[in-house]
């Protein structure tokens, strides 16, 4: 029931790949493996599906031992046997490769944006629809006089500086973890076309960005890990630009917020196939902080968040009906048309 589902995430890496060659190709300018927390792509996400499989073992293998060496082998065996079955590992590793193939095929494009856009910039317009709906005002000033400028900025921080290693983590979770094996397919789909049509976005309307366009508006903010990130970002920007620095990347664009796409499709996924009601408040909460912040730090105009909002319910959507999703009660809640014993096809 999730054959499309392969299909649509080969498709979306396969198109991503064909881009970003025949842009690197046509500018002359080489691919670059962007580095990430646990350093570059083709590492991390090994690690990390390798962390979460010992992670699954081995609490579980203690526990169920009670530290007696003698038992561990067979608990080892059954789990892997019940869970790590061929479904299992190949929805790991379609999932990694595709997303990685994504994922650093959308680094370089934007990296390549103002290589092929030029410098044709429609920041002003939107500044002006930021005023416009905000009655004259400007959205970041009233942000900075309601929530002030102190612990709050570094609280707003925080949150927005926690995408960084949100996105690798829930996939690994999706992927390793999920209840049905579809849920992973669901998410490793809706991700990939997440970051593609997000790609998309940025061609289609180029900006910087309000913190880096009108950055007189956040002066008054303290130093905070999302200013000295988006510092980095404009040095790194420049050298790209200026001085073609090898083996780095440029990472400014405005249009859309793939910051509010991707935590607001965290949140959807922990709503439609999670029952635990904390973990719903808790990544609710994730994703409205995080428009709060875009905007307070001067990250994304208001209309940059609308368009995350729409890329995120469309991926989320079509990864749904992809991987064999049956959305019930007009889209509020959703049930797998394929059956695990944890989760038979009549479920809610």
């Amino acid at each position: 029931m999730y054959r499309p589902a392969y299909a649509l995430l080969v498709g979306v890496a396969a198109t991503m790949g064909a881009l970003a060659v025949t842009a690197a190709l046509w500018l002359d300018r080489p691919l670059v493996d962007p580095e990430g927390f646990l350093g570059p792509s083709w590492a991390r996400l090994p690690l990390l599906v390798f962390g979460a499989f010992l992670l699954d073992l081995l609490p579980r293998t203690l526990w169920y031992s009670r530290m007696k060496p003698g038992l561990m082998p067979d608990i080892v065996r059954e789990r892997i046997r019940t869970h790590w079955d061929r479904e299992r590992i190949v929805l790991v590793v379609l999932g990694l490769v595709c997303f990685y193939i994504t994922y650093v095929c959308y680094r370089n494009l934007k990296s390549f944006l103002p290589f092929i856009m030029g410098e044709d910039k429609y920041d002003r317009e939107l500044h002006l629809i930021d005023r416009a709906m905000m009655f004259g005002h400007e959205p970041a000033t009233i942000l900075h006089t309601v929530f002030g400028t102190g612990i709050s900025a570094h609280f707003l921080s925080t949150i927005y500086l926690w995408f960084l290693p949100l996105v690798p983590l829930a996939l690994a979770a999706w992927l390793v973890w999920s209840r049905n094996i579809t849920f992973g397919y669901w998410f490793a789909t809706s991700q990939c076309l997440a970051w593609s049509i997000g790609t998309a976005s940025y061609y289609a309307l180029p900006t910087l960005g309000p913190g880096f366009q009108y950055s007189y508006l956040y002066t008054d903010l303290p130093a905070t890990g999302s200013s000295a990130l988006m510092e980095s970002l404009s040095y790194g920007r420049m050298g790209v630009l200026r001085d073609g620095t090898e083996g780095a990347v440029q990472s400014v664009a405005g249009f859309a917020s793939l910051h509010v796409a991707i935590t607001l499709l965290v949140a959807l996924m922990v709503q439609y196939t999670l029952r635990n009601r904390v973990l719903h408040i808790v990544f609710w909460a994730n994703f409205a902080i995080t428009v709060v912040a875009t905007l307070y730090f001067g990250w994304h105009y208001i209309a940059d968040d609308l368009a995350g909002v729409v890329i995120a319910l469309f991926a989320f959507w079509l990864g749904g009906l992809a991987s064999g999703q049956k959305f019930d009660r007009r889209g509020l809640a959703s049930h797998p048309t394929s059956t695990t014993r944890q989760v038979p096809v009549d479920a809610d």
